[in-house]
């Protein structure tokens, strides 16, 4: 179960709003719109409009984490549908039908490295003030450090479900079909960083 909130200065970093509206999405299916409502209630924040673009990560921390002590027992797999469901909306809305073509009918090696280098590219609509490498290739291996979505979250386990799915979502759609991304470091639990492993199969 995850555990306390060390407070963490506010700041002037942003990240994308899906971190946020895709969640909602999923708590209004999923869970109905009030629960919803008291959820976003408890963590003082409005829904954002993505036209408007870029939110501060503050807010989308608040919201995971008041996801997280409103429901701890099913904000995991909450949180891992909204970020397949971000995953999806990359696909739809930010990379081109030409590119993914183009990853698609690359051997699979040199796809996941194209996409892996897209991804690094455009990190900080994902990572906010987080910095993200890539740092292994056997496997495909990420690092998020500083990941402001579980910056002061104290877990007994790893917490980064959201960014997991994220990554899944693209890779099993443009690269392996049976991709599964396991975290295998995360700062919320004690570690120095948040690292995910790609594999092209479970």
């Amino acid at each position: 179960m995850d555990g306390g909130f060390v407070p963490v200065p506010a700041g002037e970093a942003r990240i994308g709003p899906n971190a946020i509206t895709q969640l909602v999405s999923v708590l209004d299916r999923m869970e109905g719109r009030a629960f919803r409502d008291q959820v976003m209630g408890a963590a003082e924040v409005a829904v954002p409009d993505p036209a408007l673009g870029m939110i501060p990560e503050v807010e989308a921390a608040a919201v995971h984490l008041a996801l997280r002590m409103a429901v701890p027992e099913r904000a995991e797999g909450l949180l891992r549908l909204a970020g397949l469901a971000t995953g999806s909306y990359i696909l739809k809305h930010r990379i081109p039908r030409v590119a993914q073509w183009v990853i698609r009918a690359l051997p699979a090696p040199l796809g996941a490295r194209v996409l892996a280098g897209a991804i690094a590219k455009h990190s900080w609509t994902f990572a906010g003030s987080g910095r993200f490498r890539i740092v292994g290739w056997r496997p495909l291996t990420f690092e998020v450090a500083g990941n402001p979505l579980v910056a002061g979250l104290r877990s007994d386990h790893f917490a980064c479900h959201w960014h997991a799915a994220v990554f899944e979502r693209l890779f099993a759609r443009l690269v392996w079909k049976g991709c599964v991304v396991r975290e295998v470091a995360c700062i919320a639990a004690g570690d120095p960083v948040c690292r995910f492993e790609l594999r092209p199969r479970a």
